[in-house]
């Protein structure tokens, strides 16, 4: 049997990127399914580890865009995070459903949060919970490909079948939205989820990849760090500047006429951007006041998130955190008590609250999700399997109303069974949010037509 025809095929410098990441990222979690072919396809031309800026100049050089004021920063945990354990307890269920921790009132009467999370439920009417999205992806790729792109995975039929996957939401962000000063319009840390790349819309709309760790004292962000030879003021010349700025990764144009010139034009562009003020001011976090560092908490989740804050109110229109290490098939009880779920509240709470009194609440989107909840019954490791008919969604700012609740599930947690929602309406709703039409038409790489969301409808609730 032939191989499937995706429409995308894995250059060898895309395999060796993704090769050598998941070695040195060996200690990174993954979830179960590991790291498959599939995601050659479905990360896109960005790969893991991402484009340098002057590669994405060289992409974004032809590409069209729109300006929106609303931006987005999803934060995502990787594997599925508890429903249970987090926005839908169920207190009153039996202890093989309930599991070992308890529920804590919000600032709504009536509503309860795990007690694991109890600088969210303190600041609950900053934000709405979706407890009722639900869908039939009930494995890593296929969900994650479902809520970071609103569009089910594609199964091809017969031998031979062209299949296109989608793009991710950062990615269409990226095609149809402007970015400030020629930054990237998609960023993404510390790394890209098997879904976030842009897959037929090409690798100018990949996200730049922010890996280092933000609360590290020698924290750098790759190709935009100023060499000490400039930063000192040292470089006696262009040619000094030129060997000063190794970091930047050079690129040539085999279809340009003349090489050297489009060399020239993106280096040039990349020089530009790192020594731009407003691209030091966005990537310094250090300029930031101690105080806040600290309410974000002193670790990489969390002064992730604040990054990222600083980028989307510079114009990076949109930003993903990933967070891994939700497959919590055993001991899910020890992994949340050792401070895990502890750092999303803290970090959350604290980026909700921030923009709050920043004033950039109303023109940024706030999102909190995985690809899937957990199973009702606990399992013989102390740990909930995967779940896809229930789970829970954050989301604030961009005009949604605080304090409320969307959606329920039943008694026991089983099933979304009150205003239920899909993954299409999640998308539906995100794209709308970011001021662009889900229901555009888009071109594959065959030049076949592809709805961005298939029959999405809107969360009502949330444009309240």
């Amino acid at each position: 049997m032939p191989p499937v025809n995706t429409g995308f095929v894995a250059d060898l410098g895309t395999i060796y990127c993704l090769n050598t990441l998941r070695k040195k990222n060996r200690h990174t979690p993954f979830n179960c399914e590991g790291l498959g072919r599939r995601d050659f396809i479905q990360t896109g031309l960005g790969a893991l580890g991402g484009l340098g800026i002057t590669d994405l100049l060289k992409y974004q050089a032809q590409a069209g865009v729109k300006s929106n004021d609303t931006k987005c920063i999803m934060i995502w945990l990787d594997g599925g995070p508890s429903h249970y354990e987090t926005f839908d307890p169920k207190p009153d269920a039996p202890s093989e459903i309930r599991g070992e921790f308890g529920s804590i009132p919000t600032t709504v009467p009536g509503v309860h949060f795990c007690d694991t999370m109890p600088k969210l439920a303190k600041s609950f009417d900053n934000f709405s919970v979706v407890r009722s999205i639900a869908h039939n992806q009930n494995n890593h790729g296929a969900g994650n490909h479902y809520l970071m792109t609103g569009s089910p995975t594609p199964v091809p039929v017969g031998c031979g079948a062209f299949v296109t996957f989608h793009p991710s939401f950062g990615s269409v962000v990226s095609r149809e939205r402007q970015a400030p000063h020629g930054m990237p319009a998609y960023i993404s840390a510390p790394r890209i989820s098997r879904s976030g790349g842009p897959n037929f819309l090409g690798a100018e709309h990949a996200p730049f990849v922010i890996s280092d760790n933000p609360d590290s004292k020698n924290f750098r962000v790759r190709d935009v760090t100023i060499p000490t030879e400039i930063a000192e003021g040292r470089a006696r010349s262009r040619a000094d500047l030129r060997r000063s700025l190794d970091n930047l990764k050079r690129i040539t144009d085999q279809q340009a006429e003349d090489p050297a010139v489009a060399f020239d034009e993106y280096y040039t562009r990349g020089f530009d951007i790192i020594t731009s003020t407003e691209a030091q001011e966005a990537f310094d976090i250090s300029k930031e006041d101690e105080k806040v560092r600290e309410s974000y908490g002193r670790n990489d989740f969390g002064q992730r998130l604040l990054l990222a804050r600083r980028l989307t109110e510079v114009g990076v229109p949109f930003v993903t955190v990933y967070n891994g290490g939700w497959d919590d098939h055993r001991t899910l009880f020890e992994s949340y008590k050792k401070g895990k779920i502890e750092k999303v509240d803290t970090g959350v709470a604290a980026l909700i609250q921030d923009l709050a009194n920043r004033g950039s609440l109303d023109n940024t989107l706030v999102l909190l999700l995985g690809e899937f909840g957990r199973t009702p019954k606990i399992n013989k490791d102390a740990g909930r399997d995967h779940w896809s008919f229930a789970m829970s969604v954050l989301m604030a700012g961009a005009g949604i109303p605080g304090g409320q609740v969307v959606g329920a599930t039943d008694v026991k947690g089983y099933y979304a069974n009150d205003n239920v929602y899909a993954p299409e309406d999640f998308a539906a709703s995100l794209y709308t949010k970011m001021g662009i039409d889900h229901q555009m038409i888009l071109r594959d790489t065959a030049g076949r037509p592809i709805q961005l969301v298939n029959n999405g409808r809107l969360i009502k609730e949330i444009f309240a």
